[in-house]
């Protein structure tokens, strides 16, 4: 204790002071040397956290406002062309695509080669019709087609193998989030193409929603942290340790990932050091004037079990996944049926139909009149045909799962949509946004079909829809306050090396 009262001693002397302290100086009694002593701990050690944090680095260009985006475009736009690589979190209906189409053109005329706009299978005849109506030209690659002059140009994320990263200055990954989704060859192939880009951008409504962990995807993709490095810096498990994959097992169960005692603030810092979110303009400091959502009209359908589980004399909550899949098995017609009724409610309607089963589609495929499936096995032109007759209102009631269709398309059209109960929130989430989203000028319905035995699918859904609540809000409060990290790893010591392995001259 005493090396401690005389360390503050020290600190507390002032050269300013000269020989003669001040008198409230000299009646300080060793209780007041002590609180002075751990002040002055605690900014040396604030000093020493701040001299860890590195600055902000842009490796991008700044550019003049669009007069043909709205001011919070403008905003995320200019700030994603200064950064050069950057993410942008903005929900659906905030005009992510216009933004990436001006962050792509600015990128053009700056370096005078092409850009690539990654999107969705359906979302590529939407993004060119997107450019003509601001005035940018963009250009559809199909079946292994390459970049003839400098532009934008989009394909799905299916045909990238068939381009080389060397013809393009700049890559836009629209509706990134489902790049978590991708199988791991497709994913290390879009993250190895980004790579080699000087300019990448990231635009999705859903970064994570409820698995913070997963924005090490973007990051990894921005040329930021790595996946495994972000990982071992703000977060731990039970066994302190990770596997390959990021997730090791523990005790035969997958370990859960928390975040470490002191790096929860310091994470969302970095997040925004290449990250801008906003579920409205106000996010951003701007007006919502313009951007005010109809009301969301959530309706709960439980239909009865015809068949109960073997053994049981009536229906009981799933206690686990096998038993949820098998009830939903053994319910496929129960709720089939139940979702063509709803769609008969709305006869002068369309409506979307969101299934998670092949049996599932097939069945409602043939129980609502005027509908059409688009399914996995589907080809591609077919997929792009019913799109298009959804969206223009040639086709009635579509029938879709919303793996295939949940991400990129704009159906403000409808506003009656019919689902199933699932544990994916994204899924969910996204497949209501299709249709209630800014632009929309009616209420929505959206009908969940559930049986009795899911109510445990309906309380995770809550849970996760709170937690991506609180993603976003921790994104908006710390987008003022950045801080960067740099990967580069530094040593201490220096390197011995053996003289046996020096060239002789």
């Amino acid at each position: 204790m005493m090396d401690l009262i005389e360390h503050g001693r020290r600190l507390a002397r002032r050269p300013e002071w000269g020989p003669s302290p001040p008198l409230w100086m000299t009646a300080m009694t060793e209780a007041d040397w002590w609180v002075e002593a751990q002040l002055a701990q605690q900014e040396t050690y604030s000093a020493f956290l701040d001299g860890k944090s590195q600055r902000i680095v842009n490796h991008g260009f700044a550019v003049d406002p669009s007069g043909d985006l709205f001011d919070f475009q403008n905003h995320l736009v200019e700030w994603a062309c200064r950064k050069g690589r950057a993410a942008i979190f903005a929900d659906c209906g905030m005009g992510k695509t216009p933004m990436q189409l001006r962050w792509a053109d600015h990128v053009v005329r700056q370096h005078n080669k092409p850009v690539l706009v990654l999107t969705p299978l359906a979302v590529s005849p939407q993004t060119v019709r997107e450019g003509v109506k601001f005035g940018i030209e963009v250009r559809r690659l199909r079946d292994g087609q390459k970049p003839t002059t400098p532009g934008v140009y989009v394909t799905n994320y299916e045909q990238l193998h068939h381009l080389s990263p060397e013809s393009f200055a700049g890559i836009v990954c629209d509706e990134s989030s489902a790049i978590k989704s991708f199988n791991g060859k497709r994913r290390a192939e879009v993250t190895r193409f980004a790579s080699k880009l000087s300019y990448r951008l990231l635009c999705t409504a859903t970064a994570a929603p409820n698995d913070y962990i997963e924005l090490g995807t973007s990051s990894e993709a921005l040329g930021e942290l790595g996946y495994m490095d972000m990982l071992t810096r703000f977060f731990k498990n039970d066994q302190n340790s990770a596997d390959s994959r990021g997730h090791a097992m523990y005790h035969g169960k997958r370990q859960q990932w928390r975040f470490k005692g002191h790096a929860e603030v310091a994470f969302w810092r970095w997040v925004c050091s290449w990250a801008r979110a906003c579920r409205k303009p106000s996010d951003l400091g701007y007006s919502d004037d313009r951007f005010v959502l109809p009301k969301l009209i959530e309706r709960e359908h439980v239909v009865e079990t015809r068949k109960l589980a073997p053994g049981m004399l009536f229906a009981l909550p799933a206690r686990n996944f096998r038993e949820e899949r098998e009830e939903r098995r053994r319910t496929i017609q129960e709720r089939c049926e139940m979702a063509a009724e709803l769609v008969a409610a709305h006869p002068d309607e369309p409506s979307v139909v969101w299934c998670h089963l092949n049996d599932e589609g097939g069945l409602l495929e043939r129980l609502i009149p005027g509908s059409r499936q688009i399914a996995g096995s589907t080809p591609d032109d077919r997929k792009e045909e019913l799109y298009e007759a959804f969206g223009n209102g040639q086709l009635q009631n579509l029938v879709i799962k919303p793996k295939i269709g949940a991400w990129g398309l704009n159906w403000q059209h409808c506003a009656h949509i019919v689902t199933f109960a699932s544990h994916s929130y994204e899924q969910y989430y996204q497949s209501v946004r299709r249709c209630w989203r800014f632009g929309q000028d009616r209420p929505v319905t959206v009908d969940l079909v559930v049986t009795e035995g899911e109510s445990g699918v309906k309380d995770n859904l809550r849970r996760k829809s709170a937690q991506a609540e609180r993603m976003f809000s921790s994104l908006v409060a710390h987008m003022g306050d950045a801080l960067s990290i740099d990967r580069r790893r530094t040593f201490t010591s220096t390197t011995e090396v053996p003289s046996w392995l020096y060239k002789n001259n």
